[in-house]
């Protein structure tokens, strides 16, 4: 078993009635938010500006450090047995979504050439059930769900 620490970016991006914007994998099938590692010379803004571009298709107008994830809850093993620890940057994001959402007011439509987004939905905190959510992303979910705002997570 390899282990190896990744550097994350990560978007935390509200439509106009506050809900988060939830992106369902196409390599696990599991649910959480935009973003993914950093490639060798980014900067991290550039890591989640890239992601957030790659796997929903928006442009990023606005964003401010929300959070970052370091520690125990942030180790994560691959099915294939490799272990990983993350390092995750979250950032508060501003995109345009006017023309970009279906008719049922929750759908973000774009289909990713790589297929990495299954599905673009936007959710309240209420709704979000934690079971669905990516097991290395649910400290970030249990964190906005109850409210902490430090920087620094472990």
């Amino acid at each position: 078993m390899t282990r190896r620490i990744i550097v994350t970016g990560g978007a935390i991006i509200r439509d106009h009635e506050g809900r988060i914007l939830l992106q369902r994998r196409s390599d696990y099938g599991d649910w959480g938010l935009p973003g993914g590692g950093m490639e060798a010379g980014e900067q991290i803004e550039e890591t989640m500006i890239r992601e957030v571009r790659e796997e929903t298709g928006l442009e990023v107008n606005a964003y401010e450090l929300a959070a970052i994830y370091t520690g125990e809850r942030m180790k994560y093993t691959y099915p294939d047995g490799n272990e990983v620890v993350f390092v995750m940057f979250l950032f508060h994001v501003t995109a345009d979504l006017t023309g970009r959402m279906a008719a049922d007011h929750r759908t973000l439509l774009f289909e990713d050439e790589q297929r990495e987004s299954l599905q673009l939905v936007f959710h309240s905190l209420e709704e979000i059930d934690l079971a669905v959510i990516n097991q290395v992303q649910q400290p970030v979910f249990i964190d906005l769900m109850q409210g902490k705002t430090a920087l620094l997570r472990n």
